[in-house]
């Protein structure tokens, strides 16, 4: 099987790089709609090149802003709603740009922590990847028994980097997966439910 993981395309807080975690529902800006669109068409054909298969079912974050750019990138593909797939609750610094944080003495500890921690009444890094990890999973079962050849899923950024730094051989480090808005993976599955052949889309 195949797994194509995608971050949703751009909103209003990833232009002002605002920390737009789980617990922020907000939609695709103009410019996101816009890059949605022209990527379809690409998006299609990389996958055919590859002989990755239409997908029979999309795999969607609760989030409004994933489910929108399933419905531009994968039209009239039936979506699936996982929870899990929702992104890393941010807590106390949601909503917020990194210099408005620079003075919370918070933000400065977890940062200085490469980010591993707790934020204040939001996620760890450990609790936010097990999560996103199972969800992922639980998409590529499902697929499985649907007899799917292609498993798609388009959540957020934080969700493509826990997805790949567990599951991708050879390992790399969580940061090292980060992609832009709109863009992600495609990877063979392997019998032992690792990922293989990695090619970014």
């Amino acid at each position: 099987m195949r797994l194509v993981i995608l971050r949703h395309a751009q909103t209003a807080g990833n232009l002002g790089r605002c920390y737009i975690g789980g617990d922020t529902d907000e939609p695709l800006c103009a410019g996101g709609i816009a890059c949605a669109r022209a990527k379809a068409p690409e998006l299609a054909r990389e996958l055919a090149h590859a002989g990755a298969a239409q997908p029979p079912r999309v795999w969607v974050s609760p989030l409004v802003r994933a489910s929108q750019t399933a419905d531009l990138l994968f039209p009239g593909i039936e979506q699936v709603c996982l929870d899990g797939l929702r992104e890393m609750r941010f807590g106390a610094f949601e909503g917020k740009t990194a210099d408005e944080l620079s003075g919370d003495e918070r933000y400065r500890s977890w940062v200085e922590g490469m980010c591993e921690g707790a934020c204040p009444q939001g996620e760890s890094r450990a609790a936010f990847s097990e999560r996103s990890c199972d969800a992922v999973r639980s998409a590529l079962s499902q697929a499985t028994e649907l007899g799917a050849e292609t498993c798609c899923v388009v959540a957020h950024g934080g969700t493509v980097m826990a997805a790949m730094e567990a599951f991708a051989r050879p390992a790399r480090s969580y940061f090292s997966w980060h992609v832009a808005c709109c863009c992600g993976y495609l990877a063979e599955l392997g019998t032992d439910g690792m990922l293989r052949e990695m090619s970014e889309l």
